[in-house]
C-alpha cells in the first residue's frame, strides 16, 4: 500500500453505474465496488465536489458480490455490473429512482415500487450496435472510450442474434457499425450494415434481412426484406431496420402492461403518444379510447405505426403525425385526457413538455429509461400542476445500470 491509497467504506451506487464512498467531505465514485464493501483505491480525477478512483482491492466484500459470467467484463463498456448478484442489482436500482426523485424532483418519500426483474436475467437483447477495430475484428466499445474490445461472445444477447454474430466475416475497410437485430416471437433475423460508401455486394450464408444504411441515413436491401416482426402481448408489430424498439421483448411486455394499468384508460377517453415510434404503446393501451393521436419524428417509425395501426381491431381511430412533438402540438392544439410518453434518455425538452401540458391530460404515464431526467421533468411537472402518484420500475437492461420506469403523474 502507498501512502496515496485510501481504505473507504461505500455507502450506496450512484446513477451512471459506481459505487458511492465519502473522503474528507467528498463523494467518490468507485467503479466496480458494491455497497457496505470495504474497498482500498486510489483517487485518479479530484473535482472540487467530488473525486473519482480506481479499485485497487476489495478489503471486505459484500455477500452478494458474484463471479462476472463474461471473460471481457472490466474491459468491455457494454455492461457494468456482473460482479453483482440480481437481487442486489434490483435493490440498488429502486434506491437509484427513489434517491434521485427526493434530490432532483423534489419528490418527499416518493412511492418507488419494487423493481420488476427477469427470471432469467441473461440472454434477453434483441438489438445491438457492434464496431470493428482496424483489424477487422468485431465488438463492443470500452468503457469511456471508442477503443474497441473484441468480443466473440456476449451472455446478454439473444440466442437469434449470437447464430449472427458466430456467422460474421465481413471485409468491408468502409464498414463503420454493425447492427443486429430479431423478432424474438418470429424469428426473423437482421443484419444492418452502416458505412460511408455506397451499398456493397454481399454473399449472406443464413436466410437473414440485411440493410446498408448510409451516412446521410438512406437505406438500402441487401438481401430479404426492410423489417421484422416482433409480438408484444396479443399484438404484433412491424419494426423496420432504422425504427426503434425496446431491446428486451419480454420485459417490454411488461412495461405496456405496467402502464396500461397505471393509465386505466376508459371507453371514449382521448389517449395522446408523443414520441409513439412504432406505435407499442398507443396501440397496446388504446383500444378502448375514441381517438389515438401519435406524433414520431421518425418517418421510418411513423410508417411502422401507420402499418401496425391497421392490423388493430378499433373502436374509435388513429390520427399519426410526423415532426418533433412542441412544432407538432403548436401548429395544431391536440386536447386529450390522457398522456403516455416515452421520449429519449435526455427526457421532454422544455418546449414539448409545456406543449403537451396544454393539452389537458387528467393524468400522464412517463416512460423513462434515465431516471436522472425523470427526475427533472416530475419536477417540471410539479410545477404545472400534476403530482407523482407512483413509479414503477421495469429492468430492460439486467447486469448494467441502465433503469426503466413507468411514473404516473395526475393533475
Amino acid at each position: 500500500m502507498t501512502t496515496d491509497d485510501l481504505t473507504l467504506t461505500v455507502t450506496g451506487m450512484a446513477h451512471g453505474g459506481d459505487a458511492v464512498a465519502r473522503h474528507e467531505g467528498k463523494a467518490v465514485f468507485i467503479p466496480g465496488a458494491m455497497s457496505e464493501e470495504t474497498v482500498r483505491v486510489t483517487l485518479v480525477d479530484e473535482r472540487e465536489r467530488f473525486s473519482r478512483a480506481r479499485l485497487l482491492e476489495v478489503l471486505a466484500p459484500s455477500q452478494e458480490r458474484v463471479a462476472p459470467r463474461c471473460p471481457h467484463f472490466g474491459t468491455c463498456g457494454g455492461c457494468q455490473w456482473q460482479y453483482m448478484g440480481y437481487p442486489a442489482q434490483l435493490r440498488e436500482k429502486r434506491e437509484i429512482v427513489r434517491s434521485l426523485l427526493e434530490r432532483t424532483g423534489g419528490q418527499t418519500e416518493p412511492d418507488v415500487r419494487e423493481v420488476v426483474g427477469m427470471a432469467e436475467p441473461w440472454g434477453y437483447r434483441n438489438h445491438v450496435q457492434l464496431r470493428r477495430d482496424d483489424q477487422g475484428r468485431i465488438g463492443y466499445y470500452a468503457a469511456k472510450s471508442h477503443d474497441v474490445v473484441p468480443v466473440d461472445h456476449c451472455p446478454l444477447v439473444h440466442p437469434l442474434l449470437d447464430e449472427m454474430w458466430g456467422a460474421l466475416d465481413i471485409d468491408l475497410p468502409e464498414l463503420q457499425q454493425i447492427v443486429l437485430r430479431a423478432g424474438l416471437a418470429s424469428g426473423e433475423q437482421m443484419l444492418i450494415l452502416q458505412g460511408r460508401d455506397e451499398p456493397p455486394e454481399l454473399s449472406l450464408e443464413l436466410p437473414i434481412s440485411c440493410l446498408w444504411q448510409g451516412q446521410e441515413g438512406q437505406v438500402s436491401v441487401l438481401a430479404g426484406d426492410d423489417c421484422i416482426h416482433e409480438r408484444l402481448g396479443s399484438l404484433q408489430f412491424r419494426v423496420s431496420g432504422p425504427s426503434f424498439f425496446q431491446v428486451n421483448s419480454e420485459q417490454a411486455e411488461v412495461l405496456i402492461d405496467v402502464a396500461r394499468r397505471a393509465l386505466a384508460l376508459k371507453p371514449g377517453e382521448r389517449l395522446l403518444d408523443a414520441y409513439c415510434g412504432v406505435g407499442a404503446f398507443m396501440l397496446s393501451l388504446g383500444q378502448e379510447a375514441s381517438q389515438v393521436i401519435g406524433i414520431e419524428s421518425s418517418p421510418w417509425a411513423l410508417d411502422d405505426a401507420a402499418v401496425n395501426a391497421q392490423a388493430v381491431d378499433w373502436r374509435g381511430d388513429v390520427a399519426l403525425y410526423e415532426g418533433d412533438v412542441a412544432e407538432v402540438l403548436s401548429e395544431q392544439p391536440m386536447p386529450c385526457d390522457a398522456i403516455v410518453v416515452d421520449p429519449p434518455r435526455s427526457g421532454l425538452s422544455r418546449e414539448a413538455l409545456e406543449s403537451l401540458v396544454a393539452c389537458g391530460a387528467s393524468r400522464w404515464v412517463y416512460v423513462a429509461c434515465d431516471p436522472a431526467s425523470l427526475a427533472r421533468d416530475v419536477k417540471r411537472l410539479a410545477q404545472a400542476g400534476y403530482r407523482l402518484a407512483h413509479v414503477q420500475p421495469v429492468d430492460l437492461f439486467p447486469q448494467t445500470y441502465h433503469i426503466e420506469s413507468v411514473a404516473l403523474l395526475v393533475r
